[in-house]
């Protein structure tokens, strides 16, 4: 079993032992990852994957020491208090004021997990906050985004975070390298508005395996003045529903049952192999089979409007809502006029989009991956009950089924 920390030893000696021992269980492990993690001991690399160099992360925290402050004497400090996904944190829709420095706090939580209750399967989530995917953040262009994110001391792995709406330093990823008993403290600035993926990002063959071990989640930068139509006229929604789509590769033994581990890092070895395959055991939405069917199931009423934002970090994405549609559908940014009257939608691997629909008609919608081979073997559906009256005018079923003759 690959040992990923000694919690016993100092903060200062444990970086580099932390490190070491990363190396040392992939060089045991992993054949041609394990030989370049060997030829670079300051970091683990896969061999198709070639990040920054140390030095240079080292030369960029340098640059930034030398840089000119920034005055941010007139920006007022809001606190955003996160939540568990699917829903989203208390937010303004149309900027109040000018631009502020909004503080939120992750902790960088490692927890077993069940995936699929029917088959026995579960993880070692490496999770933001606990929950697959990590908590939905909401600011407006020209915020600040400050974050402190916390490594638990019980932890066994380094940790970091890629924000894909971020401009430098591998989105923050090259600064916010932290190990179990570690804090930091990044602050960056929103100048793109959209929403956009974020993620782990620790380096080489580490970057996939906590990815797909559940570290994602997504950040909405709203326009300050809101969601607009192509003409320029306001759109507002009455709620969100946060999706993030998962997909797990999960070992697998000789009879065909899914393994278990004692600690999360251990199944590494196992991870790696069946990740190389490309094909997931499950691809998810929040988490797990059926996190949002049967009492999990999102709920609203004829004539609500709800943004769907749909997070997926490492595979491309085609959401439909069945009895539904796309009002309004912003695959790539907030900048440009929303598609409308969608079917079926697009989310690239790598991303996050929001559509927004308006109901009006009561029952259950199944949200769905259109791969509908996704949807119905791997997991990756979601229901909305909605309550109201039925309209008539929009649909009837004008004959109960009978049967007839031949």
């Amino acid at each position: 079993m690959t040992k990923f920390i000694n919690p016993g030893l100092a903060s200062t000696s444990r970086r580099n032992v932390l490190r070491g021992s990363l190396l040392a269980g992939a060089a045991a492990v992993t054949g041609g990852i394990a030989h370049q993690a060997a030829a670079t001991p300051h970091r683990m690399a896969a061999p198709r994957m070639r990040l920054p160099e140390a030095h240079f992360v080292q030369a960029e925290k340098q640059a930034q020491s030398s840089a000119k402050p920034v005055d941010l004497s007139g920006y007022e400090r809001v606190k955003q208090e996160l939540v568990a996904p699917p829903y989203a944190p208390k937010h303004d829709q149309v900027a109040q004021g000018g631009p502020k420095i909004v503080e939120i706090e992750m902790d960088t939580t490692e927890r077993l997990m069940v995936v699929d209750e029917d088959t026995g399967a579960s993880i070692w989530a490496l999770t933001y906050n606990g929950s697959v995917p990590g908590p939905l953040i909401i600011v407006h262009e020209g915020d600040y985004v400050e974050l402190t994110m916390r490594n638990p001391h019980d932890s066994q792995m380094e940790h970091n975070i890629d924000f894909h709406a971020s401009t430098g330093a591998l989105g923050g990823g090259g600064l916010t390298h932290i190990y179990p008993g570690e804090k930091v403290v990044l602050r960056w600035k929103a100048t793109k508005a959209g929403c956009f993926t974020y993620h782990c990002a620790p380096g080489g063959a580490m970057i996939p395996y906590h990815v797909c071990h559940g570290m994602n989640g997504a950040i909405m930068v709203l326009p300050r003045d809101g969601l607009k139509d192509k003409d320029g006229n306001p759109l507002k929604y009455d709620k969100i529903a946060y999706m993030g789509e998962q997909d797990y590769y999960l070992p697998i033994d000789e009879d065909g049952n899914f393994k278990q581990y004692a600690i999360a890092g251990e199944d590494y070895p196992d991870s790696i192999a069946a990740m190389a395959t490309l094909t997931p055991t499950h691809q998810v939405f929040n988490g797990a089979v059926g996190a949002l069917t049967g009492p999990g199931a999102l709920k609203f009423n004829v004539g609500e409007t709800v943004l769907m934002v749909h997070n997926s970090c490492n595979v491309d994405s085609r959401p439909h809502l069945i009895g539904g549609h796309g009002d309004y559908v912003w695959e790539t940014s907030f900048d440009v006029a929303p598609l409308t009257s969608m079917e079926t939608w697009f989310v690239r691997g790598g991303s996050a989009a929001a559509a927004m629909y308006t109901f009006e008609q009561p029952g259950v919608y199944a949200y769905v991956n259109h791969n509908l081979i996704i949807a119905a073997i791997k997991g990756a559906t979601a229901h909305f009950v909605v309550e109201g009256e039925w309209n008539n005018a929009l649909m009837e079923q004008v004959t109960a089924p009978e049967s007839f003759e031949a």
